[in-house]
């Protein structure tokens, strides 16, 4: 089918059609190699207030398992009372006694640098849980990681270390294959591409920045995901930020899903298209601002759009929630669209074959016009990738400022994608890399069910390894991650402005080098933590008995 061209002056795009078949990954409860097990008669597809959808053939698939389960009235309340406490004490402490901050002089008639509410936010409601983020850490971040012990003296303007450290369970990195190793045949074989191709090659991959191992990169990327061609640059944020405004520019419209990471936001903006925002994961709404946006065409003129993008994530790195993929595809296809897809959490977390949201899915990857994803989390390394049609990917190669002005990867960064990668497809002649899908899918379901039969309330997918626990108020998010550190558990405290003012929580991000006996561990400490903080707020009905450890593989 052709399509109106994705590609300024370019010629039609072409796009491949699919075979109108799903694999689904979650049948007749099996899901990702894992066997569900079923108790008290009911299905998997029944849990927690999650949807199930029964197909065709008498199977059953689970469509969207997600739970964003609202916050009661109460702890609405109190959270709101405790935000406003802080920002009145803030201010009387403001007026009472001079910061010890550094002030703009001799600015008249210049506009401030700095927002004053920010400035008063950083320092009088931040700065009183500065301590629970930006530790520094002096270890890979495996399963393990090393934390640096720092005190303060001031109440969080300054920190100095103690020089000691503490080694914690990390629950805090995007290590979800478990490749951030510092020994191991990735670290080996990076060690030996520095003695081949040295440390850097400093220099744009149009000039003197590409090497064979940048060829091998991209091709063996295009392997993995089952298209055409792939494009890889150093920076994953850049590799968004700098990429979309090539195939946008005014007269453009973009549909964003308003979840989107602000990488994809920096780079519709510098653009110059059209953005329209749909509900999080709400098919009906997208639908309702594709359908306006082609009735309607630009606003004044009605002129049709020169093209329209529809921009969604795999996995949502502060909801845990999954794109809902074969319906986003329909919709694109009906209303003759383009999907551009950021894969930066899902590829390697996901899917039978650790391939991202497109195999968890089963759909054909030509479905989706623009593969985007980073190398900075299953694979332990650096840089991102655009993939697609060699037309795209060709059409990127000349034109993306990334490319052209930006220096290549790292030859022992760009080793260690290549190892882990081969190693997930089974390249390396072992089961390595399955074996760690397996264990990351095992891991997700039983530390989700755990928490969910705790009585507190989580976001997202069941099958997501990024895990929000909802804490809501800002002061409990300070008192949990210093209680975990206390019990050597490093977690991430995620609040306003990062995430709504109702929705303060703590992430846990899981990994495949987490063994049960660790989960256990923290699991237990997490059940202690919210009986003395009053953080079960969840209002569905629990699950009373024991939650099995799914060991047995597809």
């Amino acid at each position: 089918m052709a399509t109106e061209g994705l590609l300024d002056g370019a010629r039609q795009l072409k796009i491949h059609g699919a075979n109108g078949k799903h694999s689904p990954n979650v049948a007749n409860g099996k899901a990702n190699g894992v066997k569900l097990v079923r108790k008290n008669g009911l299905s998997p597809g029944v849990r927690n207030g999650m949807a199930t959808d029964v197909h065709s053939k008498g199977k059953e698939k689970i469509r969207s398992k997600e739970s964003f389960e609202e916050v009661p009235l109460y702890t609405a309340v109190m959270t709101y009372m405790g935000f406003y406490l802080l920002v009145v004490l803030g201010y009387l402490n403001q007026f009472l006694f001079a910061p010890p901050v550094a002030k703009e002089k001799n600015r008249k008639g210049y506009v401030p640098l700095y927002n004053r509410f920010e400035q008063f936010y950083s320092r009088y409601v931040y700065r009183r849980i500065r301590d629970c983020w930006n530790r520094p850490i002096c270890s890979v971040p495996g399963a393990e990681v090393v934390l640096k012990d720092r005190i303060t003296n001031d109440y969080g303007w300054t920190f100095e270390y103690t020089g000691l450290e503490k080694k914690c369970l990390n629950l805090g990195s995007y290590n979800y294959l478990g490749f951030a190793e510092a020994s191991g045949p990735c670290a080996e074989e990076s060690i030996e591409s520095i003695k081949k191709y040295a440390c850097s090659l400093c220099s744009t991959r149009h000039e003197l920045g590409t090497s064979p191992i940048h060829l091998e990169l991209e091709e063996t990327t295009a392997r993995f995901l089952g298209v055409e061609a792939a494009i890889t640059f150093g920076m994953g944020f850049a590799t968004n930020a700098l990429n979309l405004p090539c195939i946008l520019s005014p007269g453009c419209l973009v549909i964003s899903d308003e979840k989107n990471h602000a990488s994809l936001i920096l780079g519709l903006r510098l653009s110059g298209a059209t953005i329209r925002v749909f509900k999080h994961n709400n098919m009906k709404d997208l639908e309702k601002v594709l359908r306006n946006a082609v009735v309607q065409g630009q606003p004044k003129t009605h002129v049709p759009w020169k093209k329209i993008l529809i921009v969604a994530e795999g996995v949502y790195s502060m909801e845990g929630s999954i794109v809902h993929l074969p319906e986003v595809i329909a919709l694109k296809k009906k209303y003759k669209a383009y999907l551009f897809l950021d894969e930066a959490h899902s590829v390697g977390a996901m899917g039978p074959r650790g391939r991202g949201v497109v195999d968890y899915f089963g759909v054909n990857p030509h479905d989706v016009d623009v593969l985007m994803g980073t190398f900075t989390k299953s694979f332990g390394s650096a840089g991102g990738y655009i993939a697609g049609s060699k037309e795209l990917v060709d059409y990127f190669r000349v034109n993306s400022h990334a490319a052209c002005y930006a220096s290549s990867m790292s030859p022992p960064v760009a080793q260690q994608i290549i190892t882990s990668m081969r190693i997930i497809m089974g390249e390396d002649g072992t089961h390595e890399g399955q074996k760690r899908v397996m264990q990351l899918a095992r891991n997700t379901r039983y530390f989700r069910r755990r928490l969910h039969q705790m009585g507190v309330i989580i976001y997202g997918n069941e099958d997501s390894p990024v895990v929000p626990l909802l804490v809501y108020m800002f002061s409990k998010i300070g008192a949990v991650v210093r209680t975990l550190v206390s019990k050597k558990i490093a977690a991430v405290g995620v609040g306003f402005p990062a995430t709504p003012l109702m929705e303060g929580r703590i992430r846990f991000c899981l990994s495949a080098a987490h063994t049960k006996e660790q989960l256990d561990n923290v699991l237990d400490i997490l059940e202690d933590i919210a009986e003395r903080l009053g953080l079960k707020y969840s209002q569905l009905p629990r699950y009373k008995g024991v939650i099995q450890y799914e060991d047995e593989i597809e």
